[in-house]
């Protein structure tokens, strides 16, 4: 039972895991300091999408199915759980080399804009520290600003 509960676990970490690696660089535009743990994870996801190299959360996963007496699976944790939705005929290596690539360009988008957003909130500096909740100014910001400007 315990194997059975750390499979599972270990799929909705990687589930998690993809839908930070999409979806992180919009995240960041709410807390800025997640782009520190988001470009990380987003250049792996890209990698292991246009190489077709293997996640380790797959084989992990496979592991504690193994070990619950359950079958595993011998393709990738997106051609398992995923592909029926986006590809219903299979993932090729194009596709994979797409999916990456259509990765790449939206976040790059996303981190344009906030790159954009964070020079010109901050008058062409570094962006937001972590204490800085996504680049907003805590108590009295406005007041701040035009204090500064006079």
């Amino acid at each position: 039972m315990l194997y059975r509960i750390l499979a599972e676990a270990t799929m909705v970490v990687h589930f998690a895991f993809i839908l930070f690696v999409i979806f992180g660089g919009a995240l960041a535009r709410f807390r800025g300091w997640l782009a520190l743990a988001h470009l990380p994870a987003f250049a792996w996801g890209v990698l292991i999408m246009v190489f077709g190299w293997v996640c380790p959360l797959t084989p992990l996963e496979n592991h504690f199915r193994a070990q619950a007496g359950l079958e595993g699976y011998h393709t990738g944790f997106i051609e398992h759980y995923i592909l029926a939705i986006i590809y219903p005929e299979g993932l090729t290596r194009t596709h994979q080399i797409l999916l990456g690539s259509a990765l790449f360009a939206f976040n790059a988008l996303v981190y344009g804009w906030l790159v954009r957003r964070w020079l010109s909130q901050s008058g062409g500096s570094a962006p937001p520290s972590p204490g800085d909740a996504g680049g907003r100014q805590r108590g009295g910001g406005a007041s701040v600003r035009a204090e500064e400007q006079k």
